[in-house]
């Protein structure tokens, strides 16, 4: 499968040559040269890697960075033309992973975005997916299938599943994933916590009070049940 890049940047000549310098490397990439867009396509389409411009006229980089990470943690190369050491700085604080300043050489994008692919999440099938013939979670593209059909979870839902997937069979506790998921000033929010395991099971489980994946340790935490 062929790793998805999402570009999002006003200058639809720069859009155009890296679209046409990436996509024979076998990247798949998609353009979006307004934020807008280019966060609908981050949520349709759950990119690998997204390569964002700072300046733009609709949102600028920043912002988009922001809501960016509230959805997916994506590896985020950001492009800049701003050479302040307070606005390479800002980049990092709203969740860039790297920034690279304009103008730039190919070559050295081109390894940066390839450094990062490889960081970016397992590549190893048994552990990026879970297929019970029910349930389908791919952890690559980020999309979870019921019976064949999509189930539309919100950021937080599967930021959530996720965490549970990737200790399938194992007690997560409740600090980790509150701390995993929302961060750590929401440690002792085990009520939240709850709230989100039922928004789960209300969409992953044939009988909710009966689940058949996500369960409860009293006292302790949740597993992902590894069905046979």
């Amino acid at each position: 499968m062929n790793k998805q890049i999402l570009i999002i940047d006003d200058d639809v000549v720069l859009l155009k040559i890296l679209t046409e310098r990436l996509s024979p490397q076998g990247f798949e990439v998609i353009t979006a040269s307004g934020g807008r867009e280019g966060l609908r396509l981050a949520y349709n389409h759950n990119p690998d890697l997204v390569i964002l411009d700072v300046m733009m006229p609709e949102l600028d980089g920043y912002t988009i960075c922001e809501r960016l990470r509230e959805m997916s943690d994506v590896p985020i190369l950001m492009l800049t033309a701003i050479t302040a050491e307070d606005d390479v700085v800002r980049c990092f604080q709203q969740g860039a992973d790297d920034v690279v300043q304009k103008p730039f050489r190919m070559r050295e994008l081109e390894a940066r975005i390839l450094a990062h692919i490889k960081r970016s999440g397992p590549d190893d099938w048994e552990k990026s997916t879970y297929d019970d013939g029910t349930l389908r979670i791919d952890l690559v593209k980020k999309q979870v299938y019921r019976m064949g059909e999509v189930v539309n979870l919100t950021p937080t839902e599967y930021r959530l599943l996720a965490s549970l997937v990737n200790h399938r069979g194992s007690v997560v506790s409740h600090d980790d994933l509150l701390i995993e998921v929302w961060g750590k000033p929401y440690k002792s929010a085990t009520v939240l916590l709850s709230v989100y395991i039922n928004y789960l099971r209300k969409k992953l489980e044939d009988d909710p009070q009966k689940p058949r994946y996500i369960h409860t340790k009293w006292g302790s935490g949740y597993w992902f049940d590894l069905v046979p």
